[in-house]
């Protein structure tokens, strides 16, 4: 399972708002290899599962993970910070030994 913040439910919401996303949409959370540290999140709307996929709900909000990438994420917090320093979508990822400056990539 993964936790989702208050602050990053209303931020996702928003946006699939503002992206006319179809009703039955969903949250899709995938780990892909690359970036700088190795491995990369990738956050995106889908309306399609596998039936390999893992369903978790947080704050209202769906979330679908395919089986490789739970793997990578198990027990990781989404959270979405702003302000004067900037903006976006925060990983706390309790298996990522080490992630990169911008917080998108990480390695275990």
């Amino acid at each position: 399972m993964i936790q989702i913040t208050e602050k990053a439910t209303q931020q996702i919401n928003l946006i699939k708002t503002q992206e006319q996303k179809a009703e039955g949409s969903f949250l899709r959370v995938k780990v892909k290899r690359g970036g700088c540290s190795g491995f990369s999140y990738l956050l995106d709307f889908d309306n399609q599962k596998l039936e390999e996929d893992k369903t978790f709900t947080e704050n209202d909000t769906e979330i679908v993970i395919d089986k490789k990438s739970l793997l990578y994420i198990m027990g990781m917090t989404l959270d979405y910070q702003g302000g004067l320093n900037g903006q976006g979508f925060v990983f706390s990822n309790p298996n990522a030994s080490k992630t990169c400056g911008c917080g998108s990539s990480f390695s275990v």
